[in-house]
């Protein structure tokens, strides 16, 4: 049985190794949960975020690593138990000149810009918080997104907490700098959100073989021990074994 599940580079969740192989936390989590429920074959198929969800829906692969969990998503495909919960953060220059915390202060200055993945849930985050669309820049790759923070193009990248402390962490903290949202500050959202996996509508089987895997795994003491090593902790995994 071969399953292809399709990733994105955005370290510690996925990204492509030297030697061309796939790594990261979903990753792993991927390779166990498949491994288990039988599948003998899984193919990587890189690809930008936008890509994501038109191309499982469209039967190009057969999975996606997990993203955010949406009303909106969920009416294009079908998603796993969820497998995460992080919120938000900014990536910023060193020393945050701006003094950015939560979309709500970059709303606030009109000389603030902020980077977005293009389809990726903080566009609607910001918006939601008063920043306009003349203050966002879109970006198809994470890359380009940090290297616009690096060269002042942009004031602040919008990704998930985990993943900016990641890439500030490997970049050198003297260069950037990994800013988590004050809580309470980002409109109405108080519970972190969800990740899970996705899958085509009609691909039930392989949806619930997965399920079925995933609940039996997530939050054992081999779970926990595979995440650490990307950053992934209790903080992360807990809110999502709480249902």
């Amino acid at each position: 049985m071969k399953v292809t599940i399709a990733y994105i580079e955005e370290p510690p969740f996925g990204w492509t190794k030297a030697d061309r192989a796939a790594t990261g936390a979903d990753i792993d989590l991927a390779e166990v949960i498949l491994r288990a429920i039988g599948v003998t074959r899984i193919e990587y198929r890189l690809t930008t975020f936008s890509e994501l969800l038109p191309g499982v829906e469209a039967g190009r692969w057969d999975m996606n690593v997990p993203l955010f969990v949406t009303p909106e998503r969920a009416n294009l495909v079908a998603f796993s138990v969820p497998v995460w919960a992080i919120g938000d953060g900014f990536l910023v220059r060193a020393g945050n000149p701006k003094a950015l915390d939560s979309y709500a202060s970059l709303a606030q200055r009109d000389d603030a810009r902020l980077g977005i993945i293009a389809g990726q849930v903080q566009h609607d985050s910001a918006r939601a918080s008063g920043v306009s669309e003349d203050q966002i820049v879109v970006f198809e790759h994470q890359a380009d997104a940090i290297a616009a923070v690096r060269s002042g193009e942009i004031d602040a990248y919008a990704s998930t907490a985990l993943g900016n402390r990641i890439v500030a962490q490997r970049m050198g903290r003297s260069m950037l700098e990994a800013v988590e949202h004050e809580p309470g500050t980002n409109g109405t959202q108080r519970a972190l959100p969800f990740g899970a996996f996705s899958f085509n509508r009609g691909n039930s089987d392989l949806l619930n073989a997965v399920n079925a895997q995933l609940r039996a795994y997530l939050g054992s003491p081999d779970h926990r021990a595979r995440m650490s090593k990307f950053g992934l902790t209790r903080n992360e995994i807990d809110p999502v074994l709480a249902g």
